[in-house]
């Protein structure tokens, strides 16, 4: 069949199984959205800004694994989602984002909402095209999907000129058998070789560890992971992003680690002599000063990406390959060991361990006359028995709900870590619920945060997304006023907002329901009458403490062992 540009575009979409784009439309990309208009299979919705539109997709992508696709229009289209491609890059999230480009013929003469797109995103994607033959149109799409989704994934940006989507310009479309790309193999599988070394490492360790990250979700390698840490009986502690992979409620799960995590799990780290680092990448949040970071530890590290293997700590055992087939060789060859998981070394750590865990790191006051933002993320839980995809945004209320809303599944956990992006969790809460209807999804949020992508409310009510917005509200951007507390002499330059809406008012004016709690004692009836609304999209200002402060805490540049623990847990 002959085909147009635009008309290729849709049906190239149709081919790899898209089921929502996410997109605003504009002059260059008026007749592929002209095309998407004649068919029903592939369904838009039609955000308020771009930004929304990939942080939408973005949030399918997580909470699915396939690939979130986003459709913008030239210049200001695409650099307003520059935002969103850069936070699913530094996540590793498989995303395709259509732009549109001025014709061929006007590229670099400065035309009207041109921009350089393919320069402008360079950094922030796996691979970016321009398209400027129709003939590559079909093939380059697919590619886009293929790169997106294989190795270590990540965004793929398509720049189409209007010209190669005139509806009067025809060819036949063929999509391909497969993909193959000389340039570009991703590892298959683990070196066995590497996997055997790690497995004696294991069997010899006495102080061992798992640490994992957001790669163990990405590579849907959950089941592997549990089942190899249960046959080893191992401590296991997990990033930001890797929350969910290993269940939270977990005797063995130490809770996250780094800059926020748990006393016992930063000091197990700290102590330990074996780290067996799975799908995680060493970022600062989570090492702190280098020169501390394990000091004492044998590393093993495995990750589909080459070049994230000691980028940032020295590796002893590095295993190049995807999570999930390097966790099935693990644990079957440390299963014809019988390693003994009662082994009296084992047993000695873990009595090290419990005397830190017994610290209680986390306590709060519990009889404050004032909402503590950790006993909403509890009643949180309680209300929805765990059973909740939860995104959020960035600052206080993110580090709260990592810590008090225990992850029992993989992929429910829906946030941007990487480059930590105010806005990203009701726009990416979106994506989840068009993804899973009929689930229940909530986006905890900050004042600060949800009025930077607050528009999306009326795509929410267009669409009848009923989510649940939990608004932690403080009166403060929470995580800057704590910095300026530690770090600044209690200086609050510009971290206090003094004009906030009326969020109730604000979410009845786009047609939800709004509440507003500010008594510890109504917060879980409240909640229960909020999740009991299943077709509405609820809006709650939580008015919590805006003295609290996240614990505990590693400033930056300290070692594992240097935390800040909350007053009444500070450490003589």
């Amino acid at each position: 069949m002959e085909l147009s540009g635009a008309e290729i575009v849709v049906q190239a979409l149709k081919h790899e199984g898209v089921e929502y784009v996410f997109g605003y439309p504009g002059g260059a990309v008026l007749h592929i959205y002209d095309a998407l208009f004649q068919q029903e299979e592939v369904k838009h919705i039609l955000v308020r800004h771009e930004q929304g539109a990939t942080h939408a997709a973005d949030g399918l992508a997580r909470s699915t694994g396939q690939t979130g696709v986003a459709l913008v229009t030239s210049g200001p289209g695409a650099t307003n989602a520059v935002t969103g491609i850069a936070t699913a890059y530094m996540d590793s999230i498989p995303m395709v984002v259509i732009t549109g480009q001025v014709s061929t013929p006007v590229i670099g003469s400065d035309a009207f909402q041109e921009v350089d797109t393919v320069g402008i995103t360079r950094p922030c994607v796996k691979h970016n095209f321009l398209v400027k033959d129709i003939h590559e149109l079909a093939a380059t799409i697919h590619k886009a999907f293929y790169i997106a989704s294989s190795g270590r994934p990540g965004p793929v940006v398509v720049d189409i000129p209007k010209d190669v989507t005139d509806p009067n310009i025809k060819i036949p479309y063929h999509p391909p058998d497969r993909i193959h790309m000389r340039s570009y193999n991703p590892v298959q599988k683990g070196h066995l070789g590497q996997i055997k070394k790690a497995v004696d490492a294991l069997l010899t360790a006495r102080r061992p560890i798992f640490y994992t990250g957001g790669g163990v979700v990405l590579g849907d390698g959950a089941s592997e992971l549990t089942e190899l840490v249960k046959h080893t009986g191992f401590p296991i502690t997990s990033t930001l992003m890797g929350l969910g992979a290993f269940p939270s409620t977990d005797r063995q799960f130490l809770g996250m680690l780094g800059m926020h995590g748990t006393y016992e799990a930063n000091m197990a780290m700290h102590e330990t002599d074996l780290l067996i680092a799975i799908g995680a990448r060493f970022d600062d949040r989570v090492t702190g000063k280098i020169e501390h970071f394990c000091p004492n530890a044998r590393v093993i590290h495995v990750d589909v990406d080459p070049s994230s293997i000691s980028k940032n700590v020295r590796v002893d055992i590095p295993i190049v390959g995807p999570v999930q087939p390097v966790l099935k060789d693990m644990v079957r060859l440390v299963k014809e060991h019988r390693m003994d998981p009662r082994s009296e070394a084992l047993q000695a750590w873990w009595e090290q361990i419990e005397k830190w865990r017994a610290m209680d790191c986390l306590k709060y006051d519990r009889y404050s006359g004032k909402i503590k933002p950790q006993y909403a993320m509890e009643t949180l839980y309680q209300v929805t028995g765990g059973e909740l995809f939860l995104t959020s945004d960035v600052g206080q209320h993110q580090m709260f709900a990592a810590q008090f809303y225990p992850f029992d599944k993989p992929r429910r956990w829906i946030n941007s870590g990487g480059l930590g992006t105010m806005g990203f969790g009701l726009p990416a809460a979106m994506g989840v619920q068009l993804a899973h209807p009929g689930a229940p999804v909530a986006c905890v949020s900050g004042e600060a945060s949800i009025l930077m992508c607050i528009q999306e409310l009326a795509t929410c009510k267009q669409h009848d997304l009923p989510i649940k917005i939990l608004l932690l509200n403080n009166g403060y951007m929470g995580m800057v006023r704590q910095w300026q507390e530690f770090f600044y002499e209690s200086r609050y330059s510009h971290s206090y907002v003094d004009a906030l809406p009326d969020f109730v008012k604000l979410a009845e004016s786009f047609g939800h329901v709004g509440m507003r709690v500010e008594d510890p004692a109504e917060l879980e009836g409240a909640m229960r009458e909020a999740f009991a609304m299943t077709d509405r999209l609820v809006f709650m200002d939580v008015i919590v403490d805006p003295t609290e402060n996240v614990y505990p805490m590693i400033e930056a540049g300290k070692g594992h062992h240097q935390m800040h623990l909350s007053p009444e847990r500070e450490l003589a």
